[in-house]
């Protein structure tokens, strides 16, 4: 089965192969069906050491240029949380905490981020729809939703197997595509 993104569908369905999509390409083939909202676990980002590597998932890009709404439990956790919010910012999508003014980690409540936006109920977050459709914006959102307290993990300990993946994922040569999936 092969990771596709945007840049792989095409190839993908040519060959008559199998794909996994990430967030990237289920956005556009939502969009092809008409789908305006889709629910994953987490988005991609920007990598850590991405000012050597250039590594940037092409989610956030997508996420600039197509029209469908993704709700998530925040940026995957090994990524930098920081940066990914910059980049969505100067792609122009809007990015939304559901019920909280910190952006989630994904795998806790806390990434240290201030969200750049609140919305309080699914009422709130369908307006804010309606009006990107009214405007005519062609980028998608992002609504975070926070993982409940009782399921949260412990931050430390994220944050301590987080850089082991990290570090295992260098020594082994897993980078760009690869890394993900390995860590």
């Amino acid at each position: 089965v092969v990771k596709c993104s945007r840049r792989d569908l095409a190839r993908v369905l040519a060959g008559g192969q199998n794909g996994s999509t990430t967030v990237a390409a289920t956005m556009l083939i939502a969009r092809l069906v008409g789908i305006r909202v889709f629910v994953t676990g987490g988005i991609g980002g920007v990598h850590r050491g991405a000012s050597e590597s250039w590594d940037v998932s092409a989610d956030l890009t997508e996420l600039g240029r197509t029209n469908v709404a993704v709700v998530c439990a925040g940026v995957k956790s090994i990524l930098d949380i920081p940066k990914t919010l910059e980049y969505l910012e100067t792609q122009g999508v809007p990015v939304l905490t559901v019920g909280a003014k910190e952006f989630p980690a994904f795998f806790t409540r806390h990434s240290g981020c201030t969200s750049p936006a609140v919305v309080r109920s699914a009422e709130d977050g369908a307006r804010i729809l309606r009006a990107q459709d009214d405007l005519l914006l062609q980028s998608g959102q992002v609504f975070a939703v926070p993982i409940p307290e009782d399921a949260e993990a412990d931050g430390a300990a994220v944050a301590t197997a987080i850089r082991q993946a990290l570090r295992d994922a260098r020594e082994s040569g897993a980078t760009g595509a690869a890394e993900t999936p390995f860590v």
